[in-house]
């Protein structure tokens, strides 16, 4: 039965590193939408793949040195490893440095820029390194990124630009009349009040302050800029092309829907639709903007030791356990959070007690009183009704809550009816019934329904826990696993033979597992230093440099601290028009008269800590250069107040 087409697409994947569990979710919620729409009837085409340019990749490739290429290439390959190793079934994975993608890419920038879409000018901004994005004052949190809440910098470039502004108005209307483009509703709702009805500026397209990119065919000093590179692979995928598209294209677009992170919403609900618009090309049918799952209330670090990653906490206790709980813990609209100890927590209760004893048991008692026969339902009782209903309405509240992106409802609701079938265990008791020769066909029949919705079950679980489900349909010796065969309930054949009682997931050992992880955290944490250490001194990465602020301040005092000999007191002018104090340590080394008038660098964002007295509000840099021999590092001529980078 084909119910027509279904494309379905994640975002990319930046390649700057190997993505930690909580990247992971989204290729396993859409894989499961993906899945269950294909067991519905649907031609589902299903893309994922990764986002390989930028300033980010130049400047880590750089510090890895390897060439741009030779990084994205290994990132790569661990992104599609860890897609693999979750038994994610898309149909293709395409990476932003394949050849045909660059070209139409090039292809697009040309036409938009033929028909006025795209204008040369000149960029003056606030830019953030680590997100790519132009920012200005208004937009800033705390002078910092709103995105990640890094530092900027200013920047000022020659850049092409995409005329938003053009197409505002057609957007507005487009979002305001079709009430499903934005889900969920919150999203819409931020994109119009904060986003579009203030007004849109027109988005800088193209780059020439690093080489990392598409080249723009017609200037080679630019390259495109990350969004039309990058937002174009849904299309290029597809076959897309300027001058005429593909088989592909033409039966899959537009997409029915763009599965993506809250933190992109606006870059898929703005810049994208009005690129389609500028092409006259149709817009996706909807973009869901789903939350985060965070690490407990920490964020994951290497050098704390608590990164969980997809394909080592599959080796740990199962892909389909795995998968479970991605999709089981995520809510729908709210941020989930994962733990090693609600992990392991999930797993016993809902696996390894709700789910797998069902079937071990109920395969185990057919096995022990009708040696493995599945008898025919021959003496039905009101209970057995009961069950049966629960059973297909568990089918519409999985269908309705996939189509509404309630993931975790709809694993919730397979759940609940192994919870059901275990319930009917202990109000028909099998093995009461089994002590009395006049009760062989109702215990027959018991053991029947309780099969078949162990079988509804499995059949549901396809699309969750496929290795699972098929293990299941194993156990209980049966193949059919249709959407059609869940209309009624009942397409268990009876006469056949089950297999044998296999446990589908042995109970974790909670403190054992707990210890053991606590131990290996601490191996990587160990091992984390012991690789970053050079000389005493650990490495950092950007992010961690970029949170210290360095200034120019120039001495205008100097004093002995009385109570310490080793102490100087500093007064400093730091540009900010208002005098700072510092202690320092040098006195050993220098005299007051040595430094007033002198410009040091000043660590301006140091928390005040108070030293024989004195409150000192940053420390100011100098050098050991012997084992006794201390240099303070003067920048006399450098203005005060100037930031050192």
């Amino acid at each position: 039965m084909n119910k027509g087409k279904f494309y379905i697409t994640t975002a990319i994947a930046y390649t700057s590193r190997k993505p930690h569990i909580g990247n992971s979710y989204e290729i396993v919620l859409t894989d499961a939408i993906a899945r269950f729409k294909r067991f519905q009837g649907y031609d589902v085409f299903f893309l994922t793949g990764t986002d390989e340019h930028g300033q980010k990749i130049e400047e880590y490739a750089k510090s890895a040195g390897v060439t741009p290429k030779e990084y994205v290439d290994k990132v790569a390959a661990e992104i599609r490893g860890i897609c693999d190793t979750l038994n994610t079934t898309y149909d293709k994975f395409i990476r932003t440095t394949d050849d045909y993608h660059e070209k139409v890419v090039q292809k697009i920038f040309k036409k938009l820029y033929d028909q006025g879409d795209i204008y040369k000018s000149e960029y003056e901004g606030l830019y953030c390194t680590p997100c790519e994005s132009f920012w200005t004052e208004a937009q800033l949190v705390d002078g910092k990124c709103p995105d990640c809440g890094r530092e900027v910098k200013k920047a000022k470039e020659e850049a092409y630009f995409l005329r938003l502004s053009k197409y505002q108005k057609q957007l507005e209307e487009y979002i305001e009349s079709n009430d499903n483009f934005i889900y969920p509703e919150s999203r819409k709702k931020e994109m119009l009040n904060n986003f579009i009805k203030p007004g849109l500026q027109d988005l800088c397209v193209s780059r020439t302050s690093f080489k990392w990119g598409i080249p723009v065919s017609f200037d080679d000093k630019h390259v495109v800029y990350v969004w039309i590179d990058a937002l174009s692979n849904y299309i290029t995928a597809l076959g897309y092309d300027p001058d005429g598209s593909g088989e592909l294209y033409n039966k899959y677009w537009p997409a029915d829907v763009h599965i993506i992170g809250k933190d992109i919403v606006r870059f898929h609900t703005i810049y994208w639709p009005i690129m389609l618009m500028a092409l006259g090309e149709p817009l996706p049918k909807q973009v869901y903007g789903h939350p985060w799952l965070l690490f407990g209330t920490d964020k994951m670090s290497k050098s704390r030791g608590n990164v969980i990653y997809a394909d080592e906490l599959s080796q740990l206790i199962g892909v389909d356990a795995v998968r479970y709980y991605l999709l089981s813990e995520m809510p729908h609209a709210n941020d989930g959070s994962i733990s090693y100890e609600t992990i392991i927590e999930r797993y016993n209760s809902d696996l390894a007690n709700t789910l797998g004893n069902l079937v071990n048991r109920t395969v185990a008692m057919t096995n022990k009183y009708f040696a493995g026969e599945i008898k025919a339902p021959t003496a039905a009782a009101a209970l057995d009704d009961e069950l049966k209903a629960f059973a297909l309405e568990t089918l519409k509240t999985v269908e309705s809550k996939i189509d509404s992106y309630h993931m975790a409802d709809a694993v919730e609701a397979v759940i609940n009816l192994a919870k059901r079938c275990n319930k009917y265990i202990d109000e028909t008791a099998p093995w009461a019934l089994a002590k009395d020769e006049a009760n062989h066909e109702r215990l027959g029949t018991v053991l029947y329904n309780l099969l078949e919705g162990i079988r509804y079950i499995a059949v549901l679980l396809k699309a969750f826990m496929p290795d699972t489900s098929k293990a299941i349909l194993s156990q209980i010796n049966c193949d059919i696993d249709s959407y059609e065969s869940l209309g009624s309930f009942g397409a268990l054949l009876a006469g056949g033979k089950v297999g044998e009682a296999t446990p589908l997931f042995a109970r974790i050992d909670a403190e054992k597992m707990l210890a053991d992880i606590e131990a290996q955290q601490k191996a990587a944490q160990a091992k984390e230093k012991s690789i970053e250490e050079i000389e005493g001194v650990a490495k950092i990465g950007i992010e961690d440099f970029a949170k210290v602020d360095l200034r120019v301040a120039k001495v205008i005092d100097c004093e002995p601290v009385k109570r310490a000999k080793k102490l100087l007191k500093l007064t400093l002018d730091d540009g900010t028009g208002k005098d700072r104090t510092v202690a320092s340590g040098i006195a050993k080394w220098y005299k007051p008269e040595d430094l007033i008038g002198k410009s040091v660098i000043v660590v301006s964002n140091l928390k005040p800590a108070v030293l024989c007295g004195v409150e000192s509000q940053g420390m100011i840099l100098a050098a050991d250069c012997s084992e006794d021999d201390v240099k303070v590092i003067f920048v006399d001529g450098i203005p005060a107040g100037s930031k050192v980078r």
